[in-house]
C-alpha cells in the first residue's frame, strides 16, 4: 500500500466524519455539547458505545500482543463485564438522581469543594494521558506509513492530526459524538471482520480450519491459574478488569458523557449491559486476529517487526495482501483514534470548565460558550504536547501503559466514590488533595517492595491497592457526624 494510497484513505475518511459532525451538531447549545440535551435514544447510544471502548491502542495493541500474553486478555474481559453491571445498577441511579453534568459534581455534594476539584484534577491527568497516548498509536503509525516517506517531522504529524479532532468537535460535543462514534462502530467492526476474512483467504483456511488453527496455537491460551505471583494470573487480571471498569468507565467523564445523555436511568441500563456483551465479542475477534497474524507472518516468512504494537499495520499494509486489507486497517484505525481523541477531548473540556473554573454557575450562555470554546483549543495543544513527549518516552505495549497510567491516576478517584457510597462518614475536606496524592505514591512504593523482596509482580490490580490507600486516609481525616 503506497503513501498516497494511505493519505487518499485518511481524507476520504475525515471527510466523511466532519459531515457527519457538522450535520448532527451544527445547532449544538452549551447543554448539547456537555450533555447531548439528554435525548439520545438508548439503542444508538449503545451503538455508539460498542466503537467508543474500543480505541486505536486496541486496535493495534491487542492483536499484536497474543505472541506474549496469548488470551488472557479476555480474563480481564470477564472482570469488565461484573463492572458494567456495577456501573449500570449503583452508579447510573444516583448520577441521574443528582441530575449532574460532571460526575465529579457529586464529591462537591458528599464532601466539598476540595474533594470536587482534586476529583477532577485527577481525571484530567489521567485522561490527557490516557487519550495522548491513544492519539499516539496511529501517529507512530501513520509516521511510518507516511510522514517519514516524505521527511515530514513526528511533531508535524501531531499537530495536524490533534488540529483534525479539534476541528470536528468544536462545535457539536456530545451531541455530535453519539454520531461520530455510530461511523465509528460501523468502521472499525466492519474492518476488523473483514480484515479477519482476508487473512484467512490468504493462508487458504476455511472457517473450520480456523478455529482449529486458533484453537491448537498456544497463543490461545485463555486462563491462568498456575502462578499466583505472575501478571497473567486469572484472579489479578479479573478482579482488576471490574475495578479498571468502574474506574475507567463508571468514573469517567468521557465515557460516562454518552451514558448520561440518554432520557432515563433504565435507557442508560439498557445501553450499558448491551455494550458490556458487544464488548466480549469484539475484543475476542480481535485476539482471534492476532493469532492469524502470526500465523500469516510463519508461513510467509515475514520478519518480526520491532514491537508487537506494530504486526497489524506491517502484515495488512507491506505484507502482500490486497490492497483492500491496508485500507481496512487504515481506516479501522483512523476511525478508533479520531473518535477516542474527540470524545476524549469533549470530556476534558467539560469537566475543566465545569469542575475546576466553575463555568456552568459563575457565567451566563454566551460567556460560557466562549470560555468552552478557549477550554477546547488549549486542550487540544496539551494533548499534543503530550503526544511528543510519549514519542520520546514509550517502551512498553501500548495497551499496557494505558492500564499502568490507569492503575496511578485513577485511584484516587475510585477510592473517593467508594468512600462516598459505603461510607457515612463525612470528611476534613481540605486535607482530601494530600490524601489523593500519597495513596499514588504508596501504591509505587508497595509495587517496588513486593517485587524486590518477594519477587511478587503487583501487575493492574494496583489500581485496587491505590483505591484501598485512599478510602484508609479519607478514614483518618474522616470525622463521626454526617454532611
Amino acid at each position: 500500500m503506497t503513501p498516497a494510497a494511505v493519505i487518499l484513505t485518511v481524507l476520504g475518511y475525515i471527510a466523511v466524519l466532519f459531515a457527519v459532525a457538522w450535520l448532527s451538531g451544527r445547532r449544538a447549545d452549551n447543554a448539547g455539547f456537555f450533555t447531548g440535551n439528554r435525548r439520545t435514544p438508548w439503542y444508538m447510544a449503545a451503538f455508539a458505545m460498542i466503537g467508543a471502548a474500543i480505541s486505536g491502542v486496541t486496535f493495534i495493541s491487542v492483536p499484536g500482543s497474543v505472541a506474549v500474553d496469548a488470551f488472557s486478555y479476555m480474563q480481564m474481559v470477564a472482570g469488565f463485564t461484573v463492572g458494567q453491571l456495577i456501573v449500570a445498577f449503583v452508579l447510573i441511579p444516583t448520577f441521574y438522581r443528582l441530575k449532574v453534568v460532571s460526575l465529579y459534581e457529586y464529591l462537591d455534594d458528599r464532601f466539598g469543594v476540595s474533594s470536587h476539584r482534586t476529583g477532577a484534577w485527577f481525571f484530567f491527568i489521567s485522561k490527557i494521558l490516557g487519550a495522548a497516548l491513544r492519539v499516539y498509536v496511529v501517529c507512530a503509525v501513520l509516521q511510518l506509513l507516511v510522514f517519514s516517506r516524505y521527511d515530514i517531522p513526528f511533531w508535524a504529524n501531531a499537530l495536524v492530526t490533534m488540529f483534525f479532532v479539534w476541528l470536528y468537535t468544536q462545535q457539536g460535543g456530545v451531541k455530535s459524538l453519539i454520531w461520530t462514534d455510530t461511523l465509528k462502530t460501523v468502521c472499525l467492526v466492519g474492518s476488523l471482520i473483514l480484515s479477519i476474512l482476508f487473512i484467512m483467504r490468504s493462508l487458504g483456511l476455511s472457517v473450520g480450519d480456523t478455529v482449529r488453527e486458533v484453537s491448537a496455537s498456544p497463543m490461545s491460551r485463555i486462563f491462568f491459574f498456575d502462578d499466583p505471583a505472575s501478571g497473567r494470573y486469572f484472579w489479578k487480571m479479573f478482579l482488576a478488569g471490574i475495578v479498571l471498569l468502574i474506574a475507567m468507565t463508571g468514573l469517567d467523564q468521557d465515557l460516562m458523557q454518552r451514558n448520561l445523555s440518554c432520557a432515563t436511568p433504565r435507557d442508560s441500563q439498557k445501553n450499558i449491559v448491551l455494550t458490556a456483551l458487544s464488548q466480549i465479542v469484539v475484543i475476542f475477534l480481535f485476539l482471534v486476529l492476532g493469532v492469524l497474524l502470526y500465523l500469516y507472518i510463519d508461513r510467509t516468512g515475514m520478519p518480526l517487526p520491532e514491537k508487537s504494537d506494530q504486526v497489524f499495520s506491517m502484515v495488512s499494509v507491506e505484507g502482500g495482501l490486497p490492497l483492500i486489507v491496508g485500507i481496512l486497517f487504515v481506516i479501522g484505525l483512523i476511525s478508533s483514534t479520531y473518535s477516542a481523541a474527540g470524545s476524549a477531548l469533549t470530556a476534558l473540556t467539560t469537566s475543566f470548565t465545569i469542575d475546576i473554573l466553575d463555568g456552568m454557575k459563575r457565567y451566563g450562555e454566551e460567556r460560557l460558550t466562549r470560555l468552552r470554546r478557549g477550554v477546547h483549543v488549549a486542550m487540544a495543544l496539551g494533548m499534543a504536547v503530550v503526544i511528543l513527549a510519549f514519542e520520546y518516552l514509550a517502551d512498553d505495549s501500548v495497551i499496557n501503559l494505558v492500564y499502568k497510567v490507569a492503575s496511578y491516576t485513577y485511584g484516587p478517584i475510585l477510592g473517593m466514590f467508594c468512600f462516598g457510597m459505603f461510607c457515612r462518614r463525612t470528611i476534613r475536606d481540605r486535607w482530601m488533595p494530600l490524601v489523593a496524592v500519597a495513596a499514588p505514591v504508596l501504591s509505587a512504593l508497595l509495587q517496588w517492595g513486593t517485587k524486590h523482596a518477594w519477587e511478587y509482580e503487583i501487575g493492574f490490580e494496583l489500581l485496587i491497592y491505590n483505591a484501598a490507600f485512599t478510602v484508609i486516609g479519607m478514614l483518618l481525616i474522616s470525622k463521626r457526624h454526617e454532611k
